[in-house]
């Protein structure tokens, strides 16, 4: 019996060539499966969970978290998302220590909230360094996105830009002129003074003083009789947390909005206003991305989030569900958890759900979306419990955002 010999060779050639294509076939699904790394995603929720600014994060952070990664179905790519959970206490070298931990020990992928600024801007550094990504919604110094912006790091719900932008320029429009600051003494402070500063002057207005007070300081007595004095027709609050509610209510015992000054609340939370009641609260002008009565989205999403933390949210909350809900597409979309990869498909893809229309992400990390001038109604004008706000104005978010033509973040090409 002959051999046919070019038979053979054919033959051999393909069972060969039948072989590498099963290899690579099996070498490109071993590939793609290693491309979740640890075959987990996890975000840390890295925020205040008992301290002063735990009502503007806190549980409500890890809530809004935890809700959207259940609603995208708790895996992706296939591998489970895990949801880590952290108190900073509002020290930035806790703070630090928990990140390098969990980026180097717990291999955390992402972390959220990062209320604090000084917080915030030390972790989206290390975010950078190990190259993993951070998303700030509770923190909002305008340095995030200028010159301590990073590749790694979104700032997206809020910043002193926009809150001064607001709130500076509605109370110019009405007249209010001359201002004096009670301004806390950390970075978030520092940047809500100075970008409500530069607002006002550029409107033609006046800035008589100033008062930087400790950020843990609850009793504002001397701070706002120094204020009251000083005659401004704008008392500009430029902090957070439980010590402006007190200082409000302190402002109402000292008779300052009486005697005719306006108190301008610069970062006011819908929280702050539960705390202080409208007789209090009412008449104050605040600038926000997010009220829960906006439109039947925003009522649909606060009522489920009402359901688990019996209060409405704001816009942090709202801001950290949107935002880990387009973290997590992103990596859908790249097929991969590699910080790179999902940076450019979040500045790639549309931001479309009830917090934001339009949303866009910056090359400065930036996310860009409309912000809304409210006033405080008056008791009388709510209807039920939490129905406090009115909206004064749409700020479209081309103009509400820092330009980036003045923008001091090395990422962003000039000319």
């Amino acid at each position: 019996m002959k051999l046919n010999i070019r038979s053979v060779l054919v033959a051999t050639a393909s069972v060969l060539v039948a072989t590498a294509a099963i290899l690579m076939f099996d070498n490109a699904a071993d590939a793609q499966a290693a491309r979740i790394s640890d075959d987990v995603v996890k975000i840390g929720v890295l925020t205040d969970m008992s301290g002063q600014f735990s009502h503007e994060s806190g549980e409500g952070a890890v809530t809004a978290v935890k809700m959207a990664v259940e609603d995208f179905g708790g895996k992706v790519l296939g591998k489970p998302i895990e949801v880590v959970v952290a108190d900073h206490q509002n020290k930035p070298d806790t703070a630090s220590a928990l990140a390098r931990k969990w980026f180097d020990v717990d291999r955390v992928d992402m972390i959220a909230n990062l209320i604090n600024s000084s917080i915030a801007l030390t972790v989206s550094g290390l975010a950078k360094e190990k190259s993993r990504i951070a998303i700030i919604n509770g923190s909002g110094s305008s340095r995030l996105t200028g010159d301590a912006c990073t590749p790694n790091s979104i700032h997206y719900a809020y910043d002193t830009y926009a809150l001064a932008r607001g709130t500076g320029a509605a109370l110019a429009k009405a007249g209010k002129k001359s201002w004096y600051f009670l301004t806390a003494d950390y970075a978030f402070g520092h940047a809500l003074e100075a970008d409500t500063s530069a607002v006002v002057k550029a409107l033609g207005g006046e800035v008589v003083g100033a008062t930087r007070y400790p950020p843990d300081a609850f009793d504002q007595s001397s701070f706002l009789l120094q204020a009251q004095s000083s005659k401004a027709q704008v008392v500009g609050l430029a902090g957070s947390g439980n010590v402006l509610v007190n200082s409000i209510k302190s402002a109402h015992e000292f008779g300052i909005p009486d005697g005719g000054q306006t108190l301008a609340g610069l970062l006011v939370w819908i929280t702050d206003v539960k705390s202080l009641g409208l007789s209090a609260a009412q008449g104050l002008v605040l600038t926000n991305a997010f009220y829960w009565d906006r439109d039947d989205e925003t009522r649909a999403w606060s009522k489920r989030f009402y359901e688990r933390t019996k209060r409405m949210p704001h816009m942090g909350d709202a801001g950290d569900y949107s935002s880990t809900m387009h973290y997590l597409k992103a990596i859908e979309a790249a097929g991969t958890d590699e910080a790179q990869a999902v940076m450019s498909k979040m500045r790639e893809l549309p931001i479309n759900d009830f917090f934001a229309k339009g949303g866009r992400i910056r090359e400065d990390g930036r996310m860009v979306h409309d912000m809304y001038v409210y006033e405080v109604k008056k008791p009388s004008e709510s209807k039920a419990d939490w129905d406090f706000y009115k909206l004064r104005e749409v700020i479209p978010g081309d103009q509400a955002f820092r330009p980036l033509k003045d923008s001091a973040c090395p990422l962003v090409k000039k000319g």
